[in-house]
Order: C-alpha cells, then structure tokens, then sequence
C-alpha cells in the first residue's frame, strides 16, 4: 500500500523517485568528471593521498633525490581511480536503480546529504566487491603495479627500513568509492539549497517539501 502524504500531495514512492533522480544527477552533473585526466589528482575534495604507512617510503625516497618517481607514484594512483570509475559508473547507476528507500520523507527532511548517505549504507559492500578487480585492473592498465613495485624495492632496499608491504588496490578502492560518494553529496546539496539546481517538475515537486520544513 502507498502512503500518501499530506505535503504536496506526494507520496512516499514519488519522494523515493525524486531522491533516485537526486543521486543519479550526482553521478551525470560530478561523478563522471571524476573519470576523465586529472578528475581525481586534481579535485582536492577526493584527490587520493599515501597511506599512512607509505608515507615514509615518499619522505626516504625524496631525501635520496628521487622525488620526481616519488610524484609518480602518488599521481599514478589518482590515475588507476580515474580510469576505474570511467568503467564502474554503470555499476552505481545499477545500484541506485535498485534502492529502496525505506523512509523516504524522513531521508528528504534530513541532512543535506541524507539521501547520499542513505545510498553509501545500502550499497558501499556490494560496490566495494564488484569495483575492487576493476581497480586492480587499472592497476595494471596505467602502469600503477610496476612503478609501486619499483618505489617499494627500491625503500626496502634501503639500510636501517622496516619492509613495507600495502594493498594498494583495496586502499585506492576504498577512496575511489569514498570520492564517488562525495561528489554525489555535492550534487545533493546544490539540489538542496539551489533551486535552479531542480531541473525536472519531480525534483521541483519533491524538493519544495524540504524547503518548507
């Protein structure tokens, strides 16, 4: 049974369909700027950091005069990101397809991200497993594998290191899905305080409710 709702007449599942709309504008308007040259090395919202643990391999690397392959690495995991999310986009559109919002009235009257969060909860273990061999792929595909393997010989190499050994895959896959996430909140929240932002009588409709909160 639909619950239909007192405010504009709207119902539960025509709130839902706004919020799909919402998400799925984050992936067209922000998400698919991610997938092109630079769309993660150079959007500091999601540029992809060291971990901590190669953070001191970058540090000794510089110190004996190799900062230009020490750069290359850090730009050569931005780059595996950016070509894996080019390939994944139609996983998270699939997956917004499939959400069910529950509640949908209390995810529009909530947070400016509450329906991004909403999606991140329902959908970050299946996208984590599904897009995972795609970044070990792009791994490959920018050459990211044999330059990682060369900074860390050459750090292990080093007198007085400790080894050091990263999976690197699962932690590019893991802010790789974090920056997807993120610029789909960005979108959300220009939906949400931009009305110009509402580009379809859905989103108008839907979105008018939260203003009036």
């Amino acid at each position: 049974m639909i619950n239909q709702l007192p405010n504009g007449g709207l119902t539960n599942q025509q709130i839902g369909s706004g919020l799909k709309e919402a998400l799925n504008n984050g992936i067209k308007n922000q998400v698919n700027g991610l997938a092109v040259k630079d769309g993660f090395f150079k959007n500091e919202l999601v540029k992809i950091l060291l971990p901590e643990e190669l953070q001191k391999v970058d540090k000794a690397l510089r110190t004996i005069g190799l900062s230009s392959l020490a750069d290359e690495g850090l730009k050569v995991l931005n780059r595996a990101a950016e070509d894996a999310v080019g390939e994944a986009i139609p996983i998270f559109v699939d997956a917004i397809k499939g959400i069910t919002f529950n509640d949908a009235k209390n995810i529009l009257l909530g947070n400016d991200n509450a329906a991004t969060t909403y999606l991140q909860g329902q959908t970050s273990n299946a996208l984590y497993q599904k897009f995972s061999p795609i970044i070990n792929n792009s791994f490959q595909k920018v050459g990211a594998d044999r330059i990682w393997e060369d900074l860390i010989t050459r750090y292990n190499n080093l007198p007085f290191t400790n080894n050091v050994n990263t999976d690197l895959t699962a932690y590019v896959t893991d802010e790789a899905l974090k920056g997807v996430y993120k610029m789909v909140e960005v979108e959300e929240k220009q939906i949400r305080t931009k009305i110009d932002k509402r580009t379809s009588d859905l989103l108008k409709r839907v979105f008018v409710l939260q203003d009036n909160k």
